[in-house]
């Protein structure tokens, strides 16, 4: 099963696709949100398209494709995951998982226009898998448990401002994470049922050019021993979202040139769809 919605920001249209056909199901859910997940909503909705209690959805011409998740509790991102990443960013590969967090509100959809920040001078692309949790988990023992807690996953785009990252930091990541739009979501959650996270082919590209061309199979920490993890320190929610690292290829490896006004990005995870957005100045 694919959620996404569809319309104009703030008034989306939630829409499952099951088998090829698109329902609209506003009659079950209103937003793919935490309450979404909490309920079991993709079991709900399987239910209703079983009992032919849905309609078909048919998007207008253009209509906009908005996050398929609504603003979830947590973002939580894990760093230099991938060991020719970390390289490149001139760090050793971790001995645990680097945790850190992005603001909810910097979601966005995955075709909406991107913002490099004021001041910026180091915007920069990071395609990741994104974990979409599906129940409350604490204590995690085992990798069976972990896999359990995941309802989906999705492609994000986990832009990030170096120098507000590094340079202005005081130690923390968060303030190069967190400028508006710098999340975006989509263009589907894909259901877990429907997706092996195991080796995944992950792209992006920078004005029609291969930037990062890897595979999931090179994740340090696999999607089981990352919630595993952090299942440790914090207690995970339903509609939580756990962006899981970018291979190589970013800009802050000093081989490409930061974003600029006018440039387009492109990510992509097999499986799960391709995201597109065209950069301006805010």
């Amino acid at each position: 099963m694919k959620l996404w919605t569809s319309g104009p920001a703030g008034a989306e249209t939630p829409v499952a696709t099951i088998d090829g056909t698109d329902y609209d199901v506003s009659t079950v859910t209103a937003a793919f949100d935490p309450a979404f997940f909490a309920a079991d909503g993709p079991a709900r909705i399987a239910a209703a398209a079983a009992a032919g209690e849905l309609t078909a959805f048919t998007a207008e011409e253009g209509a906009r494709i908005g996050s398929p998740l609504a603003r979830p509790q947590a973002l939580i991102c894990i760093g230099q995951n991938y060991a020719a990443h970390a390289a490149e960013s001139g760090s050793e590969p971790p001995a645990h998982p680097i945790v850190f967090f992005k603001h909810p509100n910097t979601v966005a959809g995955p075709y909406d226009e991107a913002f490099i920040p004021k001041s910026s001078e180091k915007t920069d692309w990071e395609v990741e898998l994104g974990i979409v949790i599906g129940k409350p988990v604490s204590y995690l023992e085992t990798r069976e448990e972990a896999a359990a807690a995941i309802a989906g996953y999705v492609v994000a785009n986990d832009l990030s401002e170096r120098a507000f990252q590094i340079e202005v930091s005081g130690g923390q990541w968060s303030k190069g994470k967190s400028s508006p739009g710098f999340s975006p979501l989509g263009p589907w959650v894909v259901t877990a049922d429907e997706i092996d996270p195991h080796a995944l082919a992950i792209r992006s590209w920078v004005n029609g050019e291969v930037r990062q061309d890897s595979n999931t199979r090179d994740m340090i920490f696999d999607v089981e021993a990352i919630i595993l993890d952090l299942s440790q320190y914090m207690q995970l929610e339903p509609g939580d979202v756990i962006l899981t690292g970018t291979p190589e290829g970013v800009a802050l490896s000093g081989r490409f040139p930061y974003l600029k006004a006018g440039d387009v990005v492109e990510v992509e995870i097999e499986g799960l769809g391709r995201q597109r957005q065209v950069f301006a100045q805010a």
